[in-house]
Protein backbone atom coordinates (compact mmCIF):
# COMPACT_ATOMS: atom_id res chain seq x y z
CA UNK A 1 0.00 0.00 0.00
CA UNK A 2 1.22 3.63 -0.30
CA UNK A 3 -0.76 5.26 2.55
CA UNK A 4 2.11 5.95 4.69
CA UNK A 5 4.17 8.69 2.65
CA UNK A 6 1.11 10.30 2.05
CA UNK A 7 0.65 10.27 5.78
CA UNK A 8 3.77 11.74 6.42
CA UNK A 9 3.14 14.23 4.21
CA UNK A 10 0.42 15.17 5.80
CA UNK A 11 1.88 15.22 9.37
CA UNK A 12 4.58 17.30 8.48
CA UNK A 13 2.44 19.86 6.08
CA UNK A 14 0.66 20.46 9.17
CA UNK A 15 3.65 20.91 11.50
CA UNK A 16 2.57 17.58 13.31
CA UNK A 17 5.06 15.05 15.02
CA UNK A 18 4.66 11.29 15.08
CA UNK A 19 3.89 12.22 19.24
CA UNK A 20 1.10 14.61 17.86
CA UNK A 21 -0.83 11.83 16.15
CA UNK A 22 -0.09 9.24 18.46
CA UNK A 23 -1.89 11.26 20.98
CA UNK A 24 -4.95 11.93 18.74
CA UNK A 25 -5.45 7.96 18.11
CA UNK A 26 -4.89 7.31 21.53
CA UNK A 27 -1.63 4.88 20.40
CA UNK A 28 1.84 5.35 21.69
CA UNK A 29 3.75 7.32 19.15
CA UNK A 30 6.03 4.38 18.26
CA UNK A 31 2.88 2.81 16.63
CA UNK A 32 2.15 5.60 14.91
CA UNK A 33 5.86 5.76 13.53
CA UNK A 34 5.25 1.39 12.39
CA UNK A 35 2.31 2.64 10.51
CA UNK A 36 3.57 5.67 8.64
CA UNK A 37 6.57 3.81 7.37
CA UNK A 38 4.17 1.21 6.55
CA UNK A 39 5.82 -1.78 9.08
CA UNK A 40 2.28 -2.43 10.36
CA UNK A 41 -0.78 -1.87 8.54
CA UNK A 42 -2.85 0.84 10.32
CA UNK A 43 -6.30 -0.14 11.24
CA UNK A 44 -9.23 1.45 9.43
CA UNK A 45 -10.94 3.42 12.72
CA UNK A 46 -7.12 4.96 12.40
CA UNK A 47 -7.39 5.75 8.86
CA UNK A 48 -10.37 7.05 9.04
CA UNK A 49 -9.49 8.91 12.08
CA UNK A 50 -6.68 10.24 10.64
CA UNK A 51 -8.61 11.22 7.38
CA UNK A 52 -11.10 13.19 9.00
CA UNK A 53 -8.31 14.81 11.43
CA UNK A 54 -6.65 16.26 8.00
CA UNK A 55 -10.53 16.10 5.93
CA UNK A 56 -9.21 13.97 3.03
CA UNK A 57 -10.35 11.46 1.26
CA UNK A 58 -9.05 7.27 1.90
CA UNK A 59 -9.33 7.71 -2.15
CA UNK A 60 -6.60 10.26 -1.83
CA UNK A 61 -4.64 8.12 0.73
CA UNK A 62 -5.65 5.08 -0.67
CA UNK A 63 -3.91 6.82 -3.96
CA UNK A 64 -6.56 5.92 -6.29
CA UNK A 65 -7.83 9.24 -7.05
CA UNK A 66 -5.63 13.28 -6.92
CA UNK A 67 -8.72 14.57 -5.78
CA UNK A 68 -7.76 15.41 -1.80
CA UNK A 69 -11.67 15.57 -0.82
CA UNK A 70 -15.35 14.87 -1.97
CA UNK A 71 -18.18 16.99 -1.05
CA UNK A 72 -20.65 15.85 1.09
CA UNK A 73 -18.19 13.41 2.86
CA UNK A 74 -19.42 11.49 6.05
CA UNK A 75 -17.00 11.82 8.92
CA UNK A 76 -17.79 8.10 10.05
CA UNK A 77 -17.96 5.17 8.71
CA UNK A 78 -21.39 3.96 7.50
CA UNK A 79 -21.82 0.16 9.27
CA UNK A 80 -25.36 -0.30 7.27
CA UNK A 81 -24.37 1.33 4.24
CA UNK A 82 -21.37 -0.89 4.22
CA UNK A 83 -22.58 -3.97 4.57
CA UNK A 84 -25.40 -3.41 1.98
CA UNK A 85 -22.33 -1.92 -0.87
CA UNK A 86 -19.54 -4.81 -0.16
CA UNK A 87 -22.64 -7.17 -0.57
CA UNK A 88 -23.95 -5.16 -3.78
CA UNK A 89 -20.29 -5.06 -5.17
CA UNK A 90 -19.90 -8.25 -5.36
CA UNK A 91 -22.79 -9.39 -6.94
CA UNK A 92 -22.06 -6.44 -9.87
CA UNK A 93 -18.64 -8.35 -10.34
CA UNK A 94 -20.45 -11.50 -10.49
CA UNK A 95 -18.15 -12.44 -7.23
CA UNK A 96 -19.51 -15.27 -5.03
CA UNK A 97 -17.75 -14.57 -0.94
CA UNK A 98 -15.67 -17.73 -2.04
CA UNK A 99 -14.08 -16.10 -5.29
CA UNK A 100 -13.89 -12.83 -3.53
CA UNK A 101 -11.83 -14.86 -0.31
CA UNK A 102 -9.29 -16.29 -2.80
CA UNK A 103 -8.75 -12.79 -4.20
CA UNK A 104 -8.20 -11.22 -0.89
CA UNK A 105 -6.16 -14.51 -0.01
CA UNK A 106 -8.55 -14.64 2.96
CA UNK A 107 -11.31 -17.32 3.80
CA UNK A 108 -14.96 -17.22 3.08
CA UNK A 109 -15.85 -17.12 6.72
CA UNK A 110 -13.34 -14.10 7.01
CA UNK A 111 -15.77 -12.20 4.32
CA UNK A 112 -19.48 -13.41 5.64
CA UNK A 113 -18.07 -11.36 8.69
CA UNK A 114 -17.57 -8.52 6.49
CA UNK A 115 -20.90 -9.26 5.10
CA UNK A 116 -22.59 -9.62 8.02
CA UNK A 117 -21.61 -6.67 10.26
CA UNK A 118 -19.38 -8.42 12.46
CA UNK A 119 -16.21 -6.79 12.33
CA UNK A 120 -15.19 -4.13 9.62
CA UNK A 121 -12.87 -4.84 6.71
CA UNK A 122 -9.52 -5.52 7.04
CA UNK A 123 -7.36 -1.90 5.86
CA UNK A 124 -5.59 -4.27 3.16
CA UNK A 125 -8.26 -6.14 1.49
CA UNK A 126 -10.48 -2.72 1.46
CA UNK A 127 -7.42 -1.67 -0.74
CA UNK A 128 -6.90 -4.10 -2.55
CA UNK A 129 -10.84 -4.65 -3.40
CA UNK A 130 -10.84 -0.76 -4.78
CA UNK A 131 -7.66 -0.92 -6.35
CA UNK A 132 -8.62 -4.33 -8.46
CA UNK A 133 -12.26 -3.41 -9.75
CA UNK A 134 -11.32 0.52 -9.37
CA UNK A 135 -14.15 1.20 -7.01
CA UNK A 136 -13.95 3.80 -4.26
CA UNK A 137 -12.80 3.30 -0.82
CA UNK A 138 -15.26 6.29 0.67
CA UNK A 139 -17.88 5.23 -0.99
CA UNK A 140 -17.90 1.50 0.13
CA UNK A 141 -17.55 2.53 3.43
CA UNK A 142 -20.69 5.00 3.17
CA UNK A 143 -18.95 8.21 3.52
CA UNK A 144 -19.89 9.33 -0.12
CA UNK A 145 -22.71 8.26 -2.60
CA UNK A 146 -21.02 9.76 -5.73
CA UNK A 147 -18.48 8.42 -7.34
CA UNK A 148 -19.04 4.71 -7.47
CA UNK A 149 -16.16 3.59 -9.55
CA UNK A 150 -13.35 5.62 -10.10
CA UNK A 151 -11.68 5.23 -13.38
Amino acid sequence: MIYGEKLKNLRENAYLTQRNLGNILNIHHDAYAQYEREYTIIPLKHLNTLCTYFNVSLDFIFGLTSKINYPNRKQEISKELYILRIKEFRKEQNLTQKKLADVLNTTQSTLTGYECGRYIIATPFLYTICTKYNISADYLLGKIDNPKYLK
